[in-house]
């Protein structure tokens, strides 16, 4: 194992009355890529902020690589402070470049002249990434970096990291985003960390062995105990199990809904049959809708069948809010008509956690401060509500300004939940969940026996849920597809496979004129570059000699900045002047 460039030995952090987490042992090589897992509450935020060095440890011993540059990425920065995006991004004593930031934020499609205070939160997001991935650090921090992301944006971001050199250490609650990048887990679970030199893609067979081996263990002790290892292997492991069955009948409706879809010809057929109109909820008959000149919807028709789970997917901006207004019946169309069934009864669960007063207890939002609660007709009392939903029923007294931002959120699903109705409308609900509640999110939805329409950017949660996806490109047309994001991604693919072989038969293009030499600034460069490199590496070593001074940082503070500053600088230069030398000698190979 390579040696570590950042680490903690014996972290201990104290909230509240007790350890929030103690005795733990982490590092980070230089070419990690670790995904920090843990349910809401573990405390993961703080664990990233600790290794920035943002907050102070009661106990334990932070060791970092002089020089080694460390940016976090926060999941809310506070931007309150500046006028414009760029103001934020270019802010502070490690600001990074005006140049370099427009660079990140040109091909993340975010305008850093906006101010501050009217952004979205998709936009504060890009502003953030923009600044932290400017920086050019060594290790990279994230914290839900593809909150409030279309996927647009997170595919960039997907394709950034993936030829990223340094180290990054990822909390995600994106499966999708999480499997094709990390190599390595940690796991802070119950106030310890345990460490796998596996990616996210094998973290629920290592977690269902952990606790199969802690149930093994538990039955050798009091029957309390045996009980709570029941009720975890319970709580996850079978879990799991039963959304495989989940699954399979997902597919089966997908296969039923793709019959019914069918060609333009079949879907026509279909609607005229009495038992699939008898069985439509919302009828979208031609619609269309502009805003100024732009047309969002053009020309739209489909029906929404009693029991479906409608996923819709899109870039920022393409029109995926809008549709959802239709189809509910918030906003009207500029042509054609929505008509909605008498009977449809909907409750909205949107990013209004902040709705929730801060100042009453989990039992007054439940219960209106009594000891039941009435869940579709069927009274449940609080606590054992409570443990549905993956809390301790002890958290009933507690006050909804004292939990996190995911505990929150998983409040507001167990309000809504809780009401009668056949119509669930979810809009980005997957936000600050973290994956437990991911899971149980999935079952309740497939349990559900109303229609679900959904909006979401999780990908690996739309191909567990949905049976059909709307999938918005921004022109006005939407394409119908049965399944999943990915069903909705392979059918887009065709289209650009057919292109791509149409013109892979044309004539190709006579070849370029190959050079005989190099020109004279190649050569020069060439020849001059490898010289150049080792005056680097001669300078990057002296000030790496200098900072392995502990005592520099107390003692020259002034000095220590502008030496890190520099050996940032010259490790970029080196990597840009590898990699021109490469180039060229590829060419001079080629040459002969």
């Amino acid at each position: 194992m390579a040696a570590p460039i950042l680490s903690y030995e014996g972290l201990g952090l104290v909230q509240g009355s007790g350890w929030l987490f103690e005795d733990l042992d982490i590092y980070v090589g230089a070419r990690d890529r670790l995904a920090l897992i843990g349910r809401n509450g573990a405390g993961k935020t703080t664990l990233l902020k600790l290794l920035a060095n943002r907050i102070d440890a009661d106990k334990g011993k932070r060791t970092i690589v002089p020089g080694t540059h460390v940016v976090l990425l926060e999941q809310e920065p506070d931007l309150s402070a500046f006028d414009t995006l760029m103001d934020y991004a270019t802010s502070g004593t490690d600001a990074p470049a005006g140049h370099d930031v427009a660079a990140i934020a040109d091909q993340l499609g975010i305008d850093m002249a906006r101010t501050a205070a009217s952004a979205s939160g998709g936009e504060r997001r890009r502003a953030a990434i923009a600044r932290a991935l400017a920086q050019n650090p060594d290790v990279l921090l994230l914290d839900e970096p593809t909150n409030h992301l279309d996927l647009a944006a997170i595919d960039w971001l997907e394709n950034w990291l993936a030829r990223y050199t340094g180290a990054f250490v990822v909390i995600s609650h994106d499966r999708t985003f999480l499997t094709r990048l990390t190599r390595q887990t940690l796991w802070l679970d119950r106030g310890s960390i345990r460490r796998k030199e596996i990616g996210f893609g094998g973290f629920d067979e290592w977690t269902e062995a952990v606790f199969a081996e802690e149930a093994r263990a538990a039955q050798k002790l009091d029957s309390k105990l045996r009980l709570e290892a029941h009720w975890l292997e319970r709580g996850v492991t079978a879990r799991r199990k039963r959304n495989q069955g989940r699954l399979e009948k997902l597919k089966e409706m997908r296969a039923t809904r793709a019959a019914m879809i069918g060609g333009p010809g079949v879907a026509k057929l279909g609607l005229a049959n009495d038992d699939v109109r008898s069985k439509s909820v919302i009828v979208a008959d031609r619609i269309t809708k502009r805003f100024g000149e732009r047309t969002i919807i053009k020309d739209f028709d489909f029906r929404v069948q009693r029991g479906d789970r409608i996923g819709i997917v899109g870039a920022n901006g393409a029109g995926k809010s809008t549709l959802l207004k239709l189809l509910t019946g918030e906003i009207a169309p500029d042509e054609g008509t929505v008509t909605l069934a008498p009977t449809l009864d909907g409750i909205v669960i949107d990013q209004q956690r902040s709705l929730l007063s801060p100042d009453k207890t989990v039992r007054d939002i439940l219960a209106d401060g009594g000891d039941w609660i009435e869940v579709r007709g069927v009274k449940k009392h609080v606590q054992g509500y409570l443990k549905d939903f993956l809390f301790d029923p002890a958290i009933a007294e507690a006050s909804v300004g004292a939990l996190s931002g995911g505990e929150r959120s998983r409040l507001l699903l167990a309000r809504e939940f809780a009401r009668e109705s056949n119509l669930l409308v979810l809009d980005e609900p997957t936000n600050d969940l973290d994956l437990e509640t991911l899971d149980l999110l999935q079952e309740v939805i497939a349990d559900y026996e109303g229609t679900v329409l959904l909006v979401s950017h999780d990908r690996d949660f739309l191909d567990r849920t949905v049976t059909v996806t709307l999938g918005l490109d921004g022109s006005g047309k939407v394409d119908i597809v049965a399944g999943g994001y990915a069903d909705w991604e392979a059918k887009r693919a065709k289209p650009a496979a057919a292109k791509a072989k149409a013109a892979a038969t044309e004539a190709p293009p006579p070849p370029p004129q190959a050079r005989k030499k190099l020109s004279y600034k190649d050569q020069r460069d060439y020849d001059l570059l490898p010289g150049r490199i080792e005056e680097i590496e001669a300078e990057m070593a002296g000030i790496e000699t200098e900072l392995s001074d502990g005592s520099l940082f107390t003692r020259d503070n002034a000095r220590f900045t502008a030496l890190t500053a520099k050996l940032d600088a010259l490790r970029a230069e080196k990597a840009a002047a590898e990699d021109r030398w490469l180039v060229l000698a590829e060419e001079v190979e080629a040459l002969g």
